[in-house]
């Protein structure tokens, strides 16, 4: 099971922001020859970019979830003591997962809003309900991490993702692929 929940939330996001990311920096390069040297842009490319960009800031939030790496203000948590602190960390996982859950609910009716609608973006014409899908499909992603990591959030102990990272690193040097 925790290799299902690994590949899904390490390997498939690392791989879609490489993938992603790859295709952007082939986007910016055609769009750049084309408008330098032949004078003729690529129109739709700025979207498309913003579009990737997007998408790889909420795919790169779940895996920053999963390996509980976002940014925090625990300057006074980390000194406080053993009971004080699960209080905070309690607290904080609390704020984490209202905030997830406010931003599905409210993301949910625009991105059904848009797919009812049939908007399109204004300049790639694709369906508008994908681009801000992106948004949907990242804090819904970050609530399913941190639900399936409670334990880790509220002792504040990700030591099991060292524990991945150098499993990751010994199978990688296994297989010869290092």
């Amino acid at each position: 099971m925790q290799r299902v929940l690994r590949f899904l939330c390490v390997a498939v996001p690392r791989f879609a922001l490489g993938t992603l990311i790859s295709i952007g920096v082939v986007i910016n390069v055609a769009n750049v020859a084309g408008r330098y040297v032949f004078s003729a842009p690529i129109i739709w490319a700025e979207e498309i970019l913003v579009f990737i960009m997007i998408g790889c800031v909420f795919l790169g939030a779940i895996l920053v979830t999963w390996e509980g790496q976002h940014i925090r203000m625990d300057l006074l948590s980390t000194r406080l003591g053993r009971p004080w602190r699960r209080i905070v960390l309690a607290l904080d996982t609390l704020a984490f997962v209202l905030v997830c859950l406010f931003v599905i609910r409210y993301s949910w009716t625009f991105v059904q809003l848009l797919y009812e609608t049939g908007q399109q973006t204004v300049v790639a014409r694709l369906p508008a309900w994908l681009m801000h899908g992106a948004i949907l499909a990242g804090f819904t992603g970050m609530l399913l991490v941190v639900l399936l990591r409670l334990r880790n959030y509220l002792t504040g102990n990700f030591d099991a993702v060292a524990g991945v990272q150098a499993a990751d690193t010994e199978s990688s040097g296994r297989s010869g692929d290092a």
